[in-house]
């Protein structure tokens, strides 16, 4: 029989990509979506009519055990949560509520369920939990073992769904595991994100619909990778016989000026100075400078290698963007 799957966030770049995945593995996948009106609803049904979407919200146990109980999956891939960094300043409880406590109702509807033995679980953390402090590891990145400092509420949130995740594994005997995933980026990145923004502000001033972008830090680095590699690694995760944590990264940085420089060569210009404002107005109040991942483990134990390069990133996004706005001139 075809395993079945539960993803939550399925809406997400994450969530497009991971069941895409799973559906070309032979999956039944169902994806948790929040209220009956959800704005992308239609295009999810129209771009992926294999996924069989149920009701639930992450702050609702109720309808979480009701979404277990009729997809009945053998995998939980917990990607729901409210993740802008910065987004996060603003609304800390709201964050806190979806993105921490929200982990805590999923593991408790599956514990609820009777699901501790048959369901295995995954828990997207992140490189956010890091929160670029007390970094002694010069050249080798952050893994598994590095110390935790989050610097943001969300940073905050993912900790403790975290470790309330590695709590279960302990407490309960449940087959769960916890990718930290650095990074991750793609065509279907949101456009509040600097690398999708920055994507689609260069395809708009290519195609002359606009002639700048405003940013805030420039000299931020980051652990950048496409998340249709990283997608995989949160698979196989789930089909290692023991649970266990996982970074997942490039092991390489590259700051937001590197990310401008090669988006804007895909369209021919060497300068790029010109066509970005930096607007103190998206200044974080306490600022990650670099974040870099060791994924020697996933490397070693999971078989894991990312397959897109960075300027293979930028080319792809930045191409993606080229044809969706050429297409929105010809409606």
């Amino acid at each position: 029989m075809a395993k079945q799957a539960l993803i939550t966030g399925i809406t997400g770049q994450d969530g497009y990509h991971l069941s895409e995945l799973l559906h070309a593995k032979g999956y039944t996948v169902y994806g948790l979506m929040r209220g009956q009106q959800n704005p992308k609803r239609g295009r999810l049904e129209q771009e992926q009519p294999f996924i069989k979407l149920v009701e639930g919200d992450l702050t609702d146990q109720s309808s979480l055990i009701r979404a277990i109980e009729l997809a009945k999956p053998d995998e939980v891939y917990n990607l729901a949560a409210i993740s802008h960094v910065g987004y996060s300043f603003k609304t800390p409880q709201l964050v806190a509520d979806v993105t921490g406590k929200g982990t805590l109702n999923v593991l408790e509807a599956i514990r609820l369920t009777g699901g501790t033995k048959s369901i295995r679980f995954y828990q997207a953390s992140t490189s956010e939990m890091f929160g670029g402090l007390d970094y002694n590891r010069p050249g080798k990145g952050y893994d598994e073992d590095a110390l935790f400092h989050p610097r943001s509420p969300y940073g905050v949130a993912k900790l403790y769904a975290h470790w309330i995740t590695k709590n279960y594994r302990e407490a309960y005997g449940i087959h769960a595991s916890c990718g930290i995933l650095f990074n991750h980026e793609g065509e279907r990145r949101g456009l509040e994100f600097v690398t999708r923004k920055i994507s689609n502000a260069v395809a708009r001033i290519h195609l002359g619909k606009q002639d700048h972008i405003e940013l805030g830090n420039l000299d931020s680095k980051r652990d950048w990778g496409y998340a249709g590699d990283y997608v995989e690694g949160m698979w196989l995760m789930l089909q290692q016989a023991k649970p266990d944590d996982y970074v997942l990264a490039t092991g390489e940085t590259h700051s937001i000026r590197d990310f401008l420089e090669l988006s804007f060569k895909q369209i021919g210009i060497d300068d790029w100075k010109p066509y970005v404002k930096q607007n103190p107005a998206f200044m974080r109040p306490s600022e990650v400078d670099i974040l870099l991942g060791n994924p020697a483990k996933a490397e070693r134990v999971l078989g894991w290698k990312r397959k897109v390069d960075f300027p293979g990133l930028v080319k792809l996004m930045v191409e993606y963007d080229i044809g969706i706005e050429s297409a929105t001139n010809l409606v």
